[in-house]
């Protein structure tokens, strides 16, 4: 058994760790917790993740490909578990909770159904390897976080449900204007009116009141936010670490993809210097939906006490993500990042600005970017896509 698959599957009869008896504060995608008087609460809200792992014996991607994806598919399940965070905080909020045995709101069901493993699934393990052919990336080939990004965009536009604005942030840059253009698409940046429905206009200029008020999301697409990033070499900058422990304690934040050489994670949270994760490691299953459209559940839920590692052990690969629902949600955003770049004992990983650098390329060049380099000659995981990424240091 390779590398890649010595996680839950060999400890399936071991026992798990159990959460850390704590003083210091646990912060799980923007809440926190006390271990000493909220463990229960906290084990729920882990719980209630979305947990996307190996899967065997689902129809062969592209006709005549691979019915497994174990051992090359863990970055691409860790991109549905992000983006799959993102559907739940757009349909069903960041409160709701997961109680195993339970029948779940008709959005749950709707959200998991954009994930089986089948090929007219939104976002299946079939979408995604198929899309990042497009990408430079053949079926079984392993993916890094830049990659599974662009794939996971690319696959949003085909998901009229959700109506997600999926952004990829390149070269360590946040650009304000693109991203409020991305999600209002009818409005020109300087506020004139360019609507192509008179309806909606006049609904946005007041003359729509009480029940009749106009839908927040046809005002604001709602935004994920991924930014690829490298923060280091081989290992990741120690003057990251403050930084990105932040972005977990922000209420917009849907965790960091990412891992460790030869294993990509879900990272959800922290607590003092170990980062709280799901791992796809394990070999389940596929799960075949009802007639009814029900979906047997309780595989993609993680019921154990989460995985940790020392946050040191992270690989510098890595992509952040955040979930703006609304543009206040996203000013909110913008003002916190700006305050975090004040902070002297920490470095930021990014750099947030109003405009495009005169200097940038078109971001649709820079989004759609494939990876030419030898991907035989890598020695660890991550693919050479992260060669890309300028590398920030003191």
């Amino acid at each position: 058994m390779d590398a890649a698959t010595l996680t839950y599957d060999t400890l399936r009869f071991a026992e798990f760790e159990e959460f850390p008896q704590t003083e210091e504060p646990v912060w799980i995608l923007g809440r926190e917790s006390s271990a000493l008087t909220e463990k229960d609460d906290i084990l729920c809200d882990i719980s209630s993740r979305l947990w996307f792992t190996y899967r065997k014996n689902f129809p062969p991607i592209g006709g005549t490909g691979p019915t497994s994806d174990t051992g090359w598919g863990c970055m691409l399940r860790c991109g549905q578990m992000i983006l799959g965070e993102a559907l739940v905080f757009r349909h069903l909020g960041r409160d709701w909770r997961w109680v195993k045995g339970k029948r779940q709101r008709e959005e749950y069901y709707s959200i998991l159904n954009a994930f089986i493993d089948k090929k007219d699934s939104y976002y299946s393990i079939h979408q995604i390897a198929q899309m990042g052919v497009g990408e430079g990336k053949s079926i079984g080939q392993w993916y890094g976080p830049n990659t599974v990004a662009q794939v996971l965009k690319k696959l949003s536009v085909f998901d009229s449900w959700s109506r997600l604005a999926v952004h990829v942030a390149m070269d360590n840059t946040v650009v304000i204007e693109e991203i409020k253009r991305l999600c209002m698409p009818w409005l020109d940046y300087a506020g004139a009116a360019a609507f192509l429905d008179p309806e909606l206009e006049r609904e946005l200029n007041g003359f729509t009141e009480g029940a009749c008020a106009l839908d927040q999301s046809a005002v604001w697409k709602p935004l994920v936010l991924l930014i690829p990033l490298r923060l280091g070499l081989s290992e990741i900058n120690e003057a990251y670490i403050e930084t990105l422990k932040k972005c977990f304690m922000l209420p917009q934040s849907l965790g960091v993809i990412g891992g460790k050489p030869n294993s990509a994670h879900y990272f959800i949270g922290y607590v003092g210097e170990e980062l709280i994760y799901l791992d796809p490691h394990t070999t389940q299953p596929s799960v075949e939906p009802c007639d009814d459209g029900l979906v047997p559940d309780d595989s993609y839920h993680c019921e154990h006490p989460p995985c940790r590692m020392h946050i040191r052990e992270l690989d510098p690969s890595i992509a952040v993500g955040f979930f703006c629902s609304t543009e206040d949600d996203f000013d909110d955003w913008c003002l916190c990042i700006r305050k975090m770049s004040e902070r002297r004992e920490a470095l930021p990983m990014f750099e947030l600005v109003d405009r495009q650098p005169s200097h940038f390329m078109s971001s649709d060049v820079l989004n759609l970017t494939p990876d030419f380099s030898d991907s035989d000659h890598l020695e660890r995981f991550f693919d050479s896509e992260d060669e890309e990424f300028e590398i920030l240091s003191l």
